[in-house]
Parts: structure tokens; sequence; C-alpha cells
């Protein structure tokens, strides 16, 4: 593991200021949260038998996929102060999220260290050469759903998986091995629990919510790196950080910051606006906009399926530090592969 990450020069007084965690603006926001999901969970619950069952539920479900938002900003233990409170809110987040808590916690780790390095990161969401149909799965959140219950039935098992042998401490596989059968046991019983009442509306509401209702969060997702370059220690060329409305970053926690939330994992969320401010002159131009992103994205990862050299290189600010080199990359620098923005 390395960390020759390029990072702004901020200097520790003011660092610690951004980084200053409390517990107000998490239970605000969390509270809010819960009250947006039980009221449209209210709505699609009165709305079963009417026309009104269908887009109920897809408001119910968009807002319950905010809970992976939500568990990665946990993962960090960042959002509260309270210890405690960071572990319960990971957990809830988590089994919503059918995310085991342990193995996960420790793959976000790698993914930090190791953001975008070709065979050392397991997070890295369109592998080149890009596979088209599996980004409009990941819109109803299937392949990483099965890729997860798998790995949470061998860990129940006793056994560790291949991934888990690469990443998680062996400290940590016991502790793995028993969320993983904990978690196992609560999505057995909301199916026992709708057999047994012959209806739906126990696995509609919990965990499937995070299926039919995942589509914002991957549009969200795919803006992170989704075209850019591969195996450089530079967020700003692995990373977007792109402008979204007051709504939108809500339910995306304020990760639409997220070459700032890369630089600095410890800034809570409630403080990535004022880091975005002080690092802009930093960084490349931030996105506008999901159009704006996805006029770039859309047409990079079509191009990628049949050129896994192609991306997409982010042009710096000319008076910032000048980034490393790309390493251990398939393509040849600049300009072969590479799209300047």
């Amino acid at each position: 593991m390395q960390d020759d990450w390029y990072r702004p020069e901020i200097p520790r007084k003011e660092l610690k200021a951004f980084t200053a965690r409390d517990d107000t603006h998490a239970l605000i926001d969390f509270g809010l949260w819960a009250a947006c999901l039980a009221l449209s969970g209210y709505a699609g619950y009165r709305s079963v038998g009417t026309h009104w069952v269908l887009p109920a539920f897809f408001l119910y479900g968009t807002i319950y996929s905010s809970c992976d938002a939500r568990w990665h900003e946990c993962a960090h233990g960042t959002p509260f102060r309270t210890r405690w409170l960071n572990e319960a809110f990971y957990f809830l987040c988590s089994l919503m999220n059918m995310k085991e808590g342990t193995y996960t916690r420790w793959s976000h780790t790698r993914h930090h260290t190791e953001t975008i390095m070709v065979g050392l990161d397991p997070e890295i969401q369109v592998m080149r050469p890009a596979d088209l149909r599996r980004v409009l799965l990941d819109f109803l959140w299937i392949p990483d759903a099965v890729q997860m219950f798998r790995v949470m039935f061998i860990h129940a098992l006793g056994v560790p998986s291949k991934e888990a042998r690469d990443f998680v401490p062996q400290s940590e596989w016991r502790k793995m091995f028993w969320w993983s059968r904990i978690y196992l046991l609560l999505y057995a019983g909301m199916i026992a629990w709708s057999v047994w009442i012959r209806s739906w509306l126990p696995v509609l509401f919990f965990p499937l919510a995070r299926l039919y209702g995942g589509w914002l969060h991957q549009i969200f997702s795919l803006t992170q790196h989704a075209g850019l370059a591969e195996n450089v220690r530079d967020h700003r060329l692995n990373t977007r950080t792109v402008e979204l409305n007051p709504v939108f970053r809500f339910l995306y926690f304020n990760m639409n910051y997220h070459i700032e939330h890369h630089m600095f994992p410890m800034v809570p969320f409630h403080a990535l606006p004022r880091l975005h401010e002080r690092v802009e002159p930093c960084l490349p131009r931030t996105y506008c906009g999901l159009r704006d992103a996805f006029r770039e994205i859309v047409p990079t990862l079509i191009r990628q399926a049949r050129d896994a050299n192609y991306f997409v290189l982010r042009e710096l600010p000319g008076a910032s530090q000048p980034t490393p080199p790309l390493v251990g990359t398939k393509v040849t620098m600049p300009p072969q592969g590479a799209r300047y923005v």
C-alpha cells in the first residue's frame, strides 16, 4: 500500500476545522431522511390496489436507496461524533443496502488506498473494456447484490472468500462470519414473513427496495470514476466532482464532491461544500450537473466497450502541482487512448 497521492496543501489548523465532527448535522440529516422514508413508505402502503402503487413504491425505493451513500459515510466514521451512533447507523444502512458491514468496510478502505488501481481496487465500478450490459443491470443493483450474497453465503459457512483474504485482516474474519450469518437470517426472516402472509409487501419494503429503487444512486455513482484514468495516484484524474441541486445533494449525502472526499476522506459530509470552495483552484473543471457529466460518460463508456485503452484525461489547472505520471497503465501518455477535457 502507498500513500503518495496528490493533495492540496492545507494548514493543519484549517484542516482540523474541516474534519471536526458533531452529532447535530447527521441527526438532522438522518431524521429528515427517515421522515421521507416513512412518508413515502406509508404512501406506498396506502396505494396498494390503486393506480398509484407503482409511482409510490418507485419514490419509496429511490429514497430508500440513499442508504448506500449513508452506509458509505458511516463506514468512514465521519457523520457522527459519537462512535456508537456511527456504528448503529452503519449497521442499519449496511443491512438496508445488502452489504455485510465488516467485509465492505475493509473493501472500501482498499478502494481509498488504491483508488482505480487495476488489480488492487476491489470497487472499480466499470472495468475496461466496459461491460455495458453490467452497467445497465447496475441500475437495478443486480450484479453487486449477487456478488454480496455470494460472499455472505461463503462467509456464513466460516470460510473466507478469495476477496476477503486479499483485504480483510484475519483478526476480523470471525466477526465477518457472524455478521454474515445474522444478515442472512434477517433477510430469510423477511422472506418467510412474506410467504406466511402471502404478500410481497414485507420484502418490497425491505430489502428489495434497494433493487427497484437503485436507479438514481447508479446515476450518481457512475459520475464518480467511470471513463477516467486508471493507475494514477492523483484523484483529480480518476475522480469527478459534480455540482448537484439541493435535493440530489441530500439524497447523495454530498458525495458529489467526490474528488474532495477522496483527497480528504475524514472530512464529514456537511463540510464537503466548504472544502470544495477551498481547494477548487487546484482541481479540474467541476461538472455543471448530471447532464454535463453524462455528456462525457455515455460516449466514453460506449467507446471503452470496444477500445480498452481509451479514457478521458482531465486537464489540470496550470498553477497547481503537476501530477505524478500514470503508472502501470496500458495506454501511451499522451495522447494515444486519451481525450483531454
